[in-house]
């Protein structure tokens, strides 16, 4: 047997099927087990946790960042734009400000409700009841533009490039699986799936990573990475994709990357979400009922300044390969090449990754990755799929249908995730049009990450923003959003003329840099929020006191710190500032 052929060998289909046979029986296991545990155990514990260490907070923060979209678009844009798209990437400072800013807060909010808060419980309180059913809709709207419509799609590119599935039976059919596993493993089956993937996923891209070094440099790691330096050095007309910024209006990157402002961008939508998401902010919040503020405290910071050292992996498990294969597909006796996209020449840079693993991995070892890739794609839709059911359901029908059985609930919740799932794969096209994966899904969040922004930050440390102002900042943060996005749709990203007396006097909207729109929409709704709260009720005071630090709660906030937090605190930071500094 070849043990380093370029296809799948009888080896890996076979470690493939009897994975997946393990696997399922781990996730049975797991499901029956945990419905022995969860006989007297409530809610709260079983969507919180009990007060875990706060290395397991880090692991969870970082595994529930890692999804499709890095197996596919990270290195698609790696492979197509370098570095530029590195800063949405290199965030791990950004998570220290969840541990460092917000938990306190947070901490505060649930003491005083007496309970642990979601984000719209926090919306609700803080603002009004129709704040935190606008952000379960703009939740589900993103469902339907960057979760269902990107993970059928990176199923899709995986099953064709990697498994040479035809890609829409590769999308519907990861659907099928998802929504049969869906049915019998639950949340439960997510959580024991996204174990497996975690260190399958580490261990198998950083292999890709070393390996495809080694084969760019004729066996040398050092040699290949000076190789893809200076081969990715010299893309885009001499500019280069090694900077993550271009100052220089030539540089054929400068139009969607502009200098600094691709910074304050990329920041505006980590702070959305490693500081707003109920995704990340759930891992953080869980607690042991009794224990002090101090500790719970200290457990969460802790856990996310380890999140910040994981959040340095990425770049370097998914982007840094894709600009490996982008060197590789230039050399001919490498033997490496890009698939075209359908009916055109241009190469098809979002299967880089799944090109790579099939080239460089050795036989067996492709297998075994790929199980990893299976329980990635799966438990990322599954997840999708619970948060769906339980967001409609919760917030929308049960007011309005209460007192019905809860089967008749999961089934409103099934048909409403169907409905999304259905939306997505008819977004897909659309989705599909609009430049490499990544690059548009960061594009989809830059429009719904300002009022999100704009309402957390406000509600948190304004206490003269009133209810209404967090509302209508939010709503009309989101409409406007909206409306942008559908221009950016049919002028494929701006890059096409509206023509017509109207379009060509509103330039400034539809034909504006995305990030700059991102920024400019932002200082919009804070000012909007402002002007509002002049003319609306000013909050009460228990809303008011709910974002109020105590003279005590200030001591514990002091007390749940020491000097070695702050030194690994920095270590973050530094080794963020080293990143910047080198691939400046």
């Amino acid at each position: 047997m070849n043990w380093n052929s370029q296809e799948f060998v009888w080896l890996d289909w076979l470690i493939i099927a009897v994975g997946v046979i393990l696997v399922g029986w781990a996730v049975y296991r797991s499901v029956q087990k945990d419905k022995r545990l969860q006989q007297g155990a409530n809610s709260e514990d079983y969507l919180f946790g009990k007060g875990e260490p706060w290395y397991i907070i880090g692991a969870a923060i970082f595994a529930a960042n890692i999804g499709s979209e890095h197996l596919v678009g990270l290195a698609g844009t790696g492979a197509k734009d370098g570095v530029g798209m590195a800063h949405w990437e290199m965030q791990g400072w950004m998570i220290l400000i969840l541990g460092w800013l917000f938990v306190p807060f947070y901490q505060l909010l649930n003491n005083k409700l007496g309970k642990i808060i979601t984000m719209p419980d926090f919306l609700k309180f803080r603002y009004t009841k129709t704040t935190g059913s606008w952000l379960s809709i703009i939740t589900l709207v993103a469902y339907v533009l960057t979760k269902v419509s990107v993970t059928a799609f990176t199923g899709g590119i995986f099953f064709e490039y990697l498994l040479g599935i035809s890609f829409w039976y590769g999308a519907i059919g990861l659907i099928a699986i998802t929504a049969i596993f869906t049915v019998f493993g639950g949340m439960k089956g997510v959580m024991t799936l996204s174990a497996i993937q975690t260190p399958i996923l580490i261990v198998g891209s950083f292999l890709v990573l070393f390996l495809g070094l080694a084969t760019l440099g004729g066996g040398n790691i050092a040699d290949g990475w000076t190789t893809m330096m200076d081969f990715c050095g010299q893309l885009h007309d001499g500019y280069g994709t090694t900077h993550m910024f271009h100052w220089e209006e030539g540089d054929p990157m400068y139009k969607e990357y502009p200098g600094f402002v691709v910074f304050i961008g990329a920041s505006i939508i980590g702070f959305w979400y490693w500081c707003t998401d109920q995704h990340i902010v759930q891992r953080v919040l869980g607690q042991t009922k009794g224990e002090a503020n101090e500790e719970v405290m200290k457990r969460a910071r802790r856990g996310t300044i380890a999140a910040g050292y994981f959040k340095l992996f990425p770049v370097f498990m998914f982007l840094i390969p894709g600009m490996i294969a982008a060197a590789l597909a230039q050399d001919p006796e490498s033997g490496f090449s890009f698939s075209m996209k359908a009916g055109t020449n241009i190469p098809d840079t979002d299967a880089a990754f799944a090109q790579m693993v099939k080239f460089i991995l050795p036989a067996g070892v492709k297998g075994i990755v790929t199980i990893g890739f299976i329980c990635a794609l799966v438990a990322s839709l599954a997840a999708f799929f619970n948060s769906c059911a339980t967001l409609f359901t919760e917030d929308f029908y049960k007011p309005m249908k209460r007192g019905m059985s809860e089967a008749h609930y999961v089934l409103v919740g099934r048909i409403a995730t169907v409905i999304v799932v259905l939306l997505g794969l008819a977004w897909m096209p659309v989705m599909m049009s609009m430049d490499t994966l990544y690059s548009y899904l960061q594009n989809i969040q830059s429009l719904l990450a300002p009022a999100m922004v704009a309402v957390f930050t406000m509600g948190i440390f304004s206490k003269k923003i009133t209810p209404l102002a967090g509302q209508w900042g939010l709503i009309g943060g989101f409409i406007i959003g909206m409306i942008r996005l559908i221009t950016n749709v049919i002028t494929k990203n701006g890059n096409a003329v509206m023509e017509g007396a109207f379009w060509e006097n509103t330039t400034w909207f539809w034909q504006t840099n995305w990030l700059v729109f991102e920024i400019w929409l932002l200082v919009f709704i804070i000012l909007l929020m402002v002007v509002v709260s002049f003319f609306t009720p000013a909050p009460s005071k228990a809303q008011v006191e709910a974002i109020t630090f105590t003279p005590e709660y200030k001591k514990e906030i002091f007390r749940s710190w020491n000097k070695w937090d702050i030194i690994s605190t920095l270590g973050v930071v530094a080794l963020c500032a080293a990143f910047y500094a080198y691939f400046w």
